[in-house]
C-alpha cells in the first residue's frame, strides 16, 4: 500500500472568518483570566498585607499592561493548545489545531506556536487566501473542524482496512 498515513486535506481548514472569531474569543478569555488574577491578587494582598502589590496594581503603566497582556497570551494559548489541542474559543466553534497527520502536535511545537503569536500583526495574518496564519505556518500546523477531521481520519483507516484485507485475501 503506497499512503499507510494519513495527510491533512486542505479543504477542513477553517475559514478565515471562523480563525478571526476564535482570535476575538481568545482575546476576550485572556482578559478575563488577567481581571481574575487582578482581583484574586488585590484580594489576598490586601488580606495578607502586601501593600507593594497593591501599589503596583494600582500604578500599572501601558508598557507593563501589554507585556502581561503578551505574557498571558503565551501562557494561555499554550496550555490550553498543549493540553486539549484547543483553546477555550476553539472548543466553543468545534476547531482543533492539528499537525499534517490530523494528529494534536507535541509541546514544543504548540510552544513555537504560541511564541510566533508576539508577531505584531499575526491575529491579522490567517486573513490571506490560504487560511492559515503565521503561528500556523512557522510551527506547521492547521486548524481545522474537528468533526469534519474526525469523519474524515475514520474513512481514510476504513480504505485502509479494506484494503489491507484486500492484499491478504
Amino acid at each position: 500500500m503506497s499512503n499507510s498515513t494519513y495527510i491533512l486535506d486542505d479543504k477542513l481548514l477553517v475559514s478565515g472568518g471562523q480563525r478571526f472569531l476564535n482570535y476575538l474569543l481568545d482575546n476576550v478569555f485572556v482578559l478575563a483570566l488577567i481581571f481574575l488574577l487582578a482581583v484574586f491578587l488585590a484580594f489576598f494582598g490586601t488580606l495578607l498585607g502586601f501593600d507593594g502589590l497593591i501599589s503596583w496594581m494600582d500604578n500599572i503603566g501601558d508598557l507593563e499592561g501589554r507585556i502581561l497582556f503578551v505574557v498571558f497570551t503565551i501562557i494561555y494559548y499554550t496550555v490550553t493548545e498543549g493540553l486539549f489541542g484547543r483553546s477555550l474559543a476553539k472548543l466553543i466553534t468545534g476547531t482543533i489545531v492539528v499537525d499534517e497527520n490530523g494528529e494534536k502536535p507535541d509541546f514544543g511545537t504548540i510552544l513555537k506556536r504560541s511564541l510566533c503569536r508576539i508577531i505584531p500583526f499575526d491575529g491579522l495574518s490567517f486573513l490571506g487566501s490560504s487560511g492559515r496564519g503565521w503561528h500556523d505556518t512557522m510551527s506547521d500546523t492547521y486548524v481545522v473542524n474537528k468533526k469534519a477531521l474526525d469523519e474524515e481520519v475514520k474513512t481514510f483507516h476504513e480504505f485502509k482496512l479494506i484494503g489491507v484485507q484486500e492484499i491478504e485475501a
